[in-house]
């Protein structure tokens, strides 16, 4: 579809897997068997929470937050991925987009102010047992979530709305399975400034607070952990917040390298090979992570 200067563009052409178009049969299958398989462990994970009263703790209600997190925004995600490994014309409406980056921002942002939250959670469970009952009640629990999808639905409308307001009269070709910041961004006729005030504004409300919060919150329990008198003690300890730091890792890990890179860095290989990690295996490997850890888990399931 081509578009003379004057006009605005209407919709978007997904270019992500163009380059592997003999392949995108087989990409098809095993995305859905990913994805089928990452439906059933978190529907798995999610009930067995529900169902068993062990298990409806502080921890294991924010492992259940974010296994329906993870879920919700691969909703968002994938099956539109697959019915494009199949289709001729991969094709998203302006609107469309618009909602579809929206939506997946919004449950992102408030997946790292989640993790955070779970950081706190760790931090009084192991400095502060004596006062957990109370500070990490039923109430401070809803009110953390309450305070991370406010804190993600706030950054979200600002970016989203700034990048939409920009003007898209050139290609409408876009470089990826998905409309994310950076490939929409390079479509716009006029984003030098914005393009970088965005990224930083996600990079610092998003990233860098939420991680500095939880370092902050892992250097108190580390040096609680190390005053433990005894080796089975501290192992209890530390094992209790050990999910949580894998999760960090992997979670903080992708998204710095997707949206805290040099403009200059940026490649349309690496802007879709790094993003298939991040919405696919993922939310497959993180609850797995929480429920293989834990022996209460196990021992519910």
């Amino acid at each position: 579809m081509e578009w003379v200067n004057e006009t605005s563009v209407r919709e978007f052409l997904f270019l992500g897997f163009s380059s592997l178009a003999e392949l995108q049969q087989l990409l098809f299958v095993v995305f859905l068997l990913l994805y089928l398989f990452m439906l059933g462990t978190n529907a798995i994970i999610i009930s067995t929470i529900v169902l068993d009263r062990a298990l409806h703790t502080p921890m294991y209600f924010f492992f259940g937050v974010l296994s329906c997190s993870e879920t919700c925004y691969t909703f968002i995600i994938i099956p539109k991925m697959l019915v494009d490994l199949l289709a001729q014309k991969k094709t998203i409406s302006f609107l469309d987009c618009a909602i579809q980056m929206f939506t997946f921002l919004f449950l992102v942002c408030s997946h790292s102010f989640l993790l955070a939250a779970m950081g706190y959670d760790c931090y009084v469970a192991i400095c502060n047992p004596l006062r957990y009952t109370v500070l990490m009640g039923y109430g401070g629990c809803l009110g953390l979530v309450a305070a991370a999808c406010a804190c993600g639905f706030t950054v979200t409308v600002v970016i989203t709305s700034l990048i939409f307001r920009l003007p898209f009269h050139s290609s409408n070709h876009l470089h990826h399975y998905f409309c994310d910041i950076s490939p929409v961004l390079k479509l716009a006729s006029h984003h030098s400034r914005l393009s970088q005030l965005v990224i930083f504004m996600l990079g610092v409300f998003v990233l860098i607070i939420p991680l500095l919060f939880i370092l902050v919150s892992y250097i108190h329990v580390i040096s609680a952990i190390l005053k433990i008198p005894s080796s089975v003690g501290r192992y209890k300890a530390f094992s209790t917040c050990a999910s949580h730091l894998i999760v960090v890792t992997v979670h903080y890990g992708c998204a710095s390298f997707i949206y805290l890179r040099p403009k200059s860095n940026y490649s349309s290989s690496q802007d879709t090979l790094i993003p298939v990690s991040y919405t696919s295996l993922t939310p497959l490997f993180n609850p797995m992570i929480y429920s293989l850890r834990s022996k209460e888990f196990k021992s519910a399931l």
